[in-house]
């Protein structure tokens, strides 16, 4: 019997280790979660924005870190805005809601009247989200394609220092494929990903084996193929998209191996923004061990955009 490889530090499921962010969601229920890096109240802080919607509820939720330079209490929320967008509650397309960030003022402005989606939770044009520090009348955080319109409302200004997309990470269902469109570089522009799962028969037809194979696609060319997945369910390859180069990785052991619903994690993070004296496998170790938690850790290990697929498997 093929012994297994050891369970990669930085594939280890938080759910074991206390790790909230890992429960799984409601079976088609979409969930997008972006971090990103700013300045507020004098400190350098992480606002995470949560899109999720399903059948019967969407809506987002603004969260704001404490600073990320403090070393107490693992880096919990301390502000959080939630806004349902159910279609009997209007109103709530278009608002503002206040909280303190060490006891200062900070609004969080929202306009969705017009906003247009395409089947995902998050909006792809017509809309914006506004984070305001109040006494500085700054907008640390402006979102969507309605920033002049944002600022002008708000009454507010941008921010002396640009927020900066620290990382996104996506849940996405499926069978067999999974589609998704998302970045792969903070500034960049938007990819289609497609991974695509598949069963063959190996040997004769009497009494084959199930040979899986796995195949990674983005812009419609394949970049990633995996044959005889039952022993690569772990591993990682550096692709090219564009000019840039891309390593990616993936863990699909609980696709191959856990009853039920479960899930398996891909990441994609830009090569060029790794050290050169770290290596993409310690360096990504280090990452992963600690991002799933909190979005703190995520911006404090290493620097620059990283993307998570968590890609749950419908039987």
């Amino acid at each position: 019997m093929h012994e297994q490889p050891p369970v990669l530090p930085c594939f280890v499921d938080p759910a074991s280790t206390g790790g909230a962010a890992t429960a799984a969601p409601k079976p088609g229920q979409s969930i997008v979660i972006s971090v990103y890096r700013t300045k507020i109240a004098g400190h350098c802080r992480l606002i995470t924005i949560s899109w999720y919607r399903d059948l019967l509820s969407h809506g987002f939720s603004v969260s704001i870190d404490k600073s990320v330079d403090s070393c107490s209490d693992n880096g919990s929320s301390i502000s959080k805005c939630k806004v349902e967008l159910r279609p009997w509650h209007f109103w709530r397309k278009h608002g503002s809601k206040l909280v303190h960030v060490d006891e200062r003022p900070v609004h969080v402005h929202w306009d969705l009247r017009n906003a247009k989606f395409s089947g995902d939770p998050e909006p792809r044009s017509g809309y914006y989200i506004a984070v305001v520090s109040d006494e500085v009348e700054e907008a640390v955080l402006m979102l969507g394609d309605l920033k002049k319109e944002g600022y002008k409302r708000t009454g507010s200004r941008p921010a002396s220092i640009d927020a900066t997309l620290v990382s996104r990470k996506e849940h996405i269902f499926g069978k067999k494929r999974f589609t998704v469109r998302s970045k792969l570089h903070e500034r960049g522009r938007h990819h289609e990903i497609i991974i695509q799962f598949s069963d063959r028969n190996s040997g004769s037809s009497v009494g084959g084996n199930i040979d899986p194979e796995m195949e990674i696609k983005i812009d419609g060319h394949v970049v990633i193929s995996v044959k005889h997945l039952q022993w690569k369910f772990r591993g990682n390859q550096s692709i090219t998209v564009g000019k840039a180069r891309i390593e990616a990785y993936w863990d699909v052991h609980d696709w191959l191996f856990s009853p039920g619903l479960s899930h398996a994690l891909f990441i994609f993070k830009p090569v060029m923004l790794m050290s050169s004296s770290t290596s993409a496998s310690s360096s990504l170790s280090s990452l992963l061990s600690t991002s799933e938690g909190s979005g703190a850790s995520v911006s404090d290990t290493l620097p620059g955009f990283c993307l998570y697929l968590h890609g749950w498997k419908l039987e």
